[in-house]
């Protein structure tokens, strides 16, 4: 009877183990090249749209414990693009994001709260450093997660595995982080909108 009991009684521990299941770590490097951010600036004079597709950075997520999500997101500044070469130039160069100097921009997570989960998509606020050039400010975002389980190979992978697929839309000023202060703002305004769109891999061993 004590054998039997001991028996059950590691195999109940193993069970509770089960439940409390580690974080997973989702890969934001997208080998498809489709992860992306898109940034907005809206002046008096012109209305300028850009996009930055070099994404990576890792995040751990539990799809049971959202608010403990943790990780960084990382853009490479080389691959900030607008449509208009002289403008990409610019934007490229000392005077704005000075990429030679600064090759990336990040994001890396504090906190999280006002978690609401509905189904496999869960929305919150999460607070974290952005730093854009040598300058870095906490700021709190609204983020929508969606976590996709055993969705990995449905996006073209050929490995088994999960995904988590980020979602936010968010207004920065370019003054914070001196990108050109207080210059030139009939045409790019301080005010940037960032909207994110981003699919990380979380394969199985």
């Amino acid at each position: 009877m004590k054998l039997k009991f001991l028996l059950w009684l590691v195999g109940f521990g193993g069970v509770n183990v089960a439940l409390i299941a580690a974080p997973l770590t989702f890969d934001f490097k997208d080998p498809k090249g489709v992860n992306n951010v898109v940034f907005k600036t809206d002046a008096p004079l012109e209305s300028i749209n850009g996009t930055a597709t070099g994404v990576s950075g890792t995040v751990q997520f539990d799809p049971n414990k959202p608010v403990a999500v943790k990780g960084k997101i990382v853009v490479a500044t080389d691959s900030l693009h607008v449509p208009n070469p002289k403008m990409k130039e610019h934007l490229r160069g000392d005077g704005w994001l000075n990429v030679a100097k600064y090759p990336q921009i990040t994001f890396e997570v504090e906190s999280a709260k006002n978690a609401k989960t509905d189904g496999n998509v869960t929305t919150m606020d999460v607070t974290g450093n952005l730093t854009i050039k040598d300058a870095t400010k906490l700021i709190t975002v609204p983020l929508r997660a969606t976590y996709l389980k055993d969705k990995l190979r449905a996006r073209g992978s050929n490995k088994d595995g999960d995904l988590l697929v980020l979602r936010s839309i968010f207004t920065i000023k370019r003054s914070d982080f001196g990108i050109n202060t207080a210059k030139f703002e009939e045409k790019v305004s301080d005010d940037i909108e960032l909207s994110l769109s981003l699919a990380g891999a979380a394969p199985r061993p």
